[in-house]
């Protein structure tokens, strides 16, 4: 019997002697109660069926047990499957989630009925860091679409929600030391749509729904780029855009006026803003910014954002970052900033560096981002031309973008390693791998699906399983199955996948 399909590829998978375990209304599910709430809910949707949690009934056949067992490493988990008993342990409440995302997968119809197959699986993350990232800043998107992102990502073992919470076309996190934020810049989204923000209330709703599917935020406040929102509610804090031909002829083929201060910017141009750099009143702004935000937010890091900071001097830029990335390590924060603000000497040593150029780098991109790891600190992998979610899959497709390299494939997500990509970075510098996802043509929970899936589980697997060939999984072949036989568990769950011919999709 062919092995079960797992996304991500587990460390070890083995068929088990004996039959599979027969899954019914009756069968019990025991052990722990936020474990078993969130599998009843998953093969429910997939399966139709109701389970009974709790103590096993003596009449049952089998039961499904869930517990965690302390020694293992860090989110790591065990399941045995035979006839009489599913039993999944983790070594922490993250490994045992991630044991239940599993079986969900392994769930699977036989005859009229339902069945596990007998396996046995060992696994445990290969990166700590395993991250998606939604931009809220050029299209809003409301509370529960985030909610449903988080569910989505949670369920391929990805444990970080990176929210870029502010860019040129708004600000979306409403902070009570500068209210004007979201009182003047956050009305406006590309295209002319509407706007949008979160309250306290909303982005503390959003932290605390993540926790429970054990991911954290990371919440992004963009500058001195990006920063043209700023501008619209502070405009002393702002220098005026600094526009060059390209710039402009971009604005008339978008039909969208040119960026100009103190005007709601509806365009996709990048590079024009900066905040004043040599005025203490923008650091003041920035400790008042990141302060509030800091405290609303339990996990460790804080990003500053960083990149396409073309409005800026380069020494201006260093001093910058240096000061802003000070200012969150202050906090009692981990700074997280995009690769460029590795060229910065006196960057906080703490400090991330988020790597967003291709898989072979170009323009020094790979320089700047030995910076961070010469600086004591680690680097985060997202390589545009494999995991930015926003691409095209083909040039004619409705939604997306083909600036990096071209329309992205599925294949070409799966077909790179995280170790390869910047010469000189060992594994141990590699915090690990996160999958944006720009909005810039992003409007619907449709739309994220769209162009999310099935590429996001590439990026999964790059982050969480094995390195490319030190697994009998970790090929693209096996992969493009694996992911197939996934299609009718995220049909079932509401997952408007995108059904790629790259793909030999599973039916029911």
């Amino acid at each position: 019997m062919p092995l079960p399909s797992v996304v991500p590829a587990p460390t070890s998978i083995e068929s088990a002697a004996g039959e599979s375990f027969s899954l019914g209304a009756g069968t019990p599910i025991t052990g722990d109660p936020d474990a078993a709430a969130a599998l009843t809910a998953v093969i429910g949707a997939r399966t139709g069926l109701t389970f009974t949690t709790g103590s096993p009934d003596a009449r049952a056949t089998g039961t499904v047990e869930l517990t965690v067992t302390a020694g293992g490493a860090p989110e790591s988990y065990r399941i045995e499957v035979d006839d009489a008993s599913v039993v999944v342990t983790g070594a922490d409440a993250a490994g045992l989630f991630y044991g239940v995302q599993t079986l969900t997968q392994l769930v699977a119809p036989e005859g009229d009925g339902w069945i596990v197959p007998a396996v046995v699986i060992e696994d445990a993350p290969r990166f700590a860091y395993r991250g998606v990232m939604l931009d809220v800043a050029r299209h809003f998107h409301p509370v529960e679409t985030v909610k449903a992102y988080i569910d989505r990502a949670a369920g391929l073992k990805l444990n970080a929600l990176h929210l870029h919470l502010s860019d040129d076309q708004g600000w979306r996190i409403h902070l009570d030391s500068r209210p004007k934020l979201t009182e003047l810049a956050s009305g406006t989204a590309v295209g002319g749509d509407s706007g949008g923000f979160y309250t306290k209330a909303d982005y503390r709703e959003i932290v605390e729904y993540a926790a429970s599917r054990h991911m954290i935020v990371v919440p992004e406040i963009d500058m001195p780029g990006h920063t043209h929102a700023v501008g619209l509610a502070y405009p002393e804090l702002a220098e005026a855009p600094v526009l060059n031909d390209q710039m402009l002829d971009q604005s008339q083929g978008e039909g969208i006026a040119a960026p100009a201060a103190g005007s709601p910017y509806e365009g996709t141009v990048v590079g024009f803003s900066s905040l004043k750099i040599h005025d203490e009143a923008t650091y003041d702004f920035i400790a008042d910014v990141f302060g509030e935000l800091a405290a609303m937010t339990p996990g460790p890091y804080v990003h500053l954002g960083g990149d396409e900071s073309l409005g800026t001097e380069p020494d201006d830029f260093a001093e910058f970052v240096a000061r802003a990335s000070d200012i969150i390590a202050d906090l009692g924060k981990t700074p997280i900033a995009w690769h460029e603000a590795g060229d910065s000497p006196d960057l906080a040593d703490s400090t991330i560096g988020q790597y967003w150029g291709f898989v072979t780098p170009t323009d020094g991109m790979d320089e700047t981002a030995r910076g961070f790891v010469e600086n004591g600190a680690q680097l985060i992998l997202s390589p545009a031309d494999a995991i930015y979610l926003d691409m095209k899959y083909a040039a004619d497709a409705p939604l997306g973008l083909t600036w990096a390299n071209g329309p992205t494939s599925v294949e070409r997500a799966y077909s790179w390693e995280p170790a390869d990509v910047i010469p000189g970075i060992e594994e141990g510098d590699i915090l690990g791998v996160e999958a944006p996802m720009w909005a810039e043509t992003v409007r619907t929970l449709h739309d994220i699906d769209q162009l999310a899936f099935p590429r996001i589980a590439a990026a999964a697997e790059a982050a969480w399983s094995p390195p490319t060939g030190a697994s009998r999984l970790r090929t693209w072949e096996s992969f493009r199955k694996r992911v197939g036989a996934l299609g009718p568990l995220w049909t079932s769950l509401g997952i408007g996948f995108h059904s790629s011919d790259e793909i030999p999709w599973a039916a029911e």
